[in-house]
C-alpha cells in the first residue's frame, strides 16, 4: 500500500475541487512510449524531423507515416489501472478537471469525462487546407502519392496534435489554468514538468491556495516546490489514493 501524508488524504477528503495533471508516465505503463526517455519516441529521429509544420511540408510520407505508426500503438493500448483510477477519482468531486498532455486518449478510453487535452488527440485527424476533419476510413485510403489526402479538397492530412512551434487549441490552457486557480488539491501525475505552459499548472495552483501534489515514478524538476511528492508508478499510486480517500470519506446518508 502506497504511503500518503495524513495532511494529502484529509485535504482530498475535505475537497469540493480537485485537479489534475497528467503526463507521459502514465500512458508508459500502458505501453505508449515517452519522447524524453532513454527508448523513447524521439530516441531514433529528431523532433524537428517529424513534429513541425515545415517539415511536414518538406516531406508528409515521412511524417504521416511515423504518426500512423504511433496510432497503431495507441489503438492497441489500453487504459492502465492509473487511467481507471482517475475516471473513479473524477465521479467523487463536484467540481474535478483532469488536464492531460497527453493525445493518446486513453483518459477517454478509462472513463474519464472532463478532460483538457492540452496537446491535442492523435486520434484525431484534419485537412490542413479547408480544415475538415479525416475519418479512419480516408486514413485508410492514400492517394497514388502514397500521401492522406482530404476527400473534399484533396489538402494534406495531418493528426490534429500539437507541433513545436504551435499554439496550443483555443481555449484549452484557459481552461486548465482556471481549473488550476480554483483547485482546493491539485495532483501532478507522470510529467518531467520541463514542458511550459503545462508545468507551470502546479506552481499555479499552489499560489492560489491549493496543496499540491506530484505522484511519479522520479522527482521532477518542480518537485521542491510542491507541499508532497510520492513516488511510484500511477497504476499503482492511484488506485492506493483512491481507496486511501473512499476509506476516510463519512458513510452516505
Amino acid at each position: 500500500m502506497t504511503a500518503f501524508s495524513d495532511t494529502l488524504i484529509e485535504r482530498l477528503v475535505a475537497a469540493d475541487r480537485v485537479s489534475v495533471l497528467t503526463g507521459a508516465g502514465i500512458s508508459a505503463e500502458s505501453g505508449v512510449p515517452t519522447f524524453r526517455d532513454p527508448g523513447g519516441l524521439w530516441e531514433k529521429m529528431r523532433p524537428e524531423e517529424l513534429a513541425n509544420f515545415s517539415a511536414f511540408l518538406s516531406n508528409p510520407t515521412l511524417v504521416q507515416g511515423w504518426y500512423a505508426h504511433r496510432r497503431h500503438i495507441v489503438e492497441v493500448a489500453q487504459p492502465n489501472a492509473g487511467h481507471v483510477a482517475l475516471a473513479e477519482l473524477e465521479t467523487l468531486y463536484h467540481d474535478f478537471t483532469l488536464v492531460t498532455q497527453n493525445v493518446d486518449d486513453l483518459h477517454r478510453r478509462a472513463g474519464s469525462r472532463n478532460i483538457v487535452e492540452l496537446h491535442g488527440n492523435i486520434m484525431r485527424n484534419y485537412c490542413v487546407d479547408c480544415g475538415q476533419p479525416a475519418d479512419e476510413p480516408n486514413l485508410a485510403s492514400p492517394d497514388e502519392r502514397g500521401l492522406i489526402v482530404c476527400t473534399e479538397c484533396s489538402g494534406l492530412v495531418r493528426p490534429d496534435v500539437v507541433w513545436f512551434g504551435e499554439m496550443l487549441p483555443l481555449g484549452a490552457f484557459e481552461a486548465a489554468d482556471a481549473a488550476a486557480r480554483r483547485a482546493e488539491v491539485f495532483l501532478s501525475v507522470g510529467t518531467s514538468a520541463i514542458v511550459y505552459p503545462a508545468a507551470g499548472l502546479p506552481g499555479t495552483a499552489k499560489i492560489h491556495g491549493a496543496f499540491v501534489a506530484e505522484l511519479n515514478i522520479r522527482e521532477s524538476v518542480i518537485a521542491d516546490d510542491l507541499h508532497e511528492v510520492v513516488l511510484g508508478p500511477a497504476a499503482t499510486v492511484l488506485p492506493d489514493l483512491v481507496r486511501a480517500i473512499k476509506d476516510k470519506r463519512p458513510p452516505a446518508k
